[in-house]
């Protein structure tokens, strides 16, 4: 059947044929841009779990790893301590995390490896075994083995434990300052009076970001020493650590 055309009634001229409307160009259009929201919801979904999971896999068998060549070496006998490839593990029952490989430094890329630095810079670490000073650390909260994930269950009177080869130094933990700048560096001073001591002791400052997920602050826990213990042939831990 032959398409109708419509006249003018008046001058009985046929009428222009009605443009098309563009709603099909519009749907086609809002239809691409869905697709490439949920393309790029994709991406940050898979971006996501490799920064929050698969980093903390890989890190965690890079500090398996240089652990375990610590132990080895440990086990070998007497001799001089290398701490080239770390210095001991940190235990902190309170955070519910296995024991944690502490080696030098707190760049990034060092502490990507799924362990805990201890400062070199703005302000130099004292060693465990030093008379006086702040043994100073930091670690991940997320991503990259996130050893410090948990610091937050940390509560005064909760005890941190630092093997070494020959000795376990057992401290307590005193005070905990849930937000500071990432430039407060007092934080980490020898004797650190943010935590309210006002004299030389040996101390123990644990650092991180916050909040969660962030990078914007630093959260602060510091302990004291409360004793040593030499370890034994067992290697047998503290009562804290039992």
């Amino acid at each position: 059947m032959a398409a109708t055309t419509e006249h003018d009634e008046q001058t009985g001229a046929p009428r222009p044929a009605a443009r098309p409307r563009r709603r099909g160009r519009i749907a086609a259009v809002v239809g691409v841009l869905g697709e490439l929201l949920i393309t790029a919801g994709l991406v940050l979904a898979l971006f996501v779990v490799y920064s929050l999971w698969w980093t903390n896999v890989l890190a965690d068998r890079e500090a398996d790893r240089k652990s375990e060549q610590i132990r080895d070496r440990w086990a070998g006998g007497p001799g001089a301590l290398d701490t080239g490839d770390g210095i001991g593990f940190l235990h902190v029952p309170a955070m519910e995390k296995d024991a944690i490989l502490v080696t030098e430094g707190t760049d990034t890329e060092e502490l990507n490896a799924g362990v805990a630095g201890y400062y070199t810079d703005p302000v130099k670490a004292a060693m465990p075994w030093k008379k006086k000073g702040n043994f100073s650390l930091a670690a991940h909260r997320d991503g990259h083995g996130a050893k410090f994930h948990n610091i937050h269950k940390l509560q005064d009177g909760d005890p941190v434990v630092f093997e070494t080869r020959d000795t376990w130094y057992v401290y307590r933990v005193y005070e905990k300052l849930p937000e500071t700048s990432k430039y407060n560096v007092d934080v980490l001073a020898h004797v650190p009076e943010a935590s309210g001591k006002k004299k030389a002791g040996r101390y123990l400052t644990l650092t991180t970001c916050t909040p969660i997920y962030t990078s914007d602050y630093r959260y602060i826990v510091w302990a004291e020493l409360e004793r040593t213990e030499k370890v034994d042939a067992d290697r047998t831990p503290p009562a804290e650590l039992r």
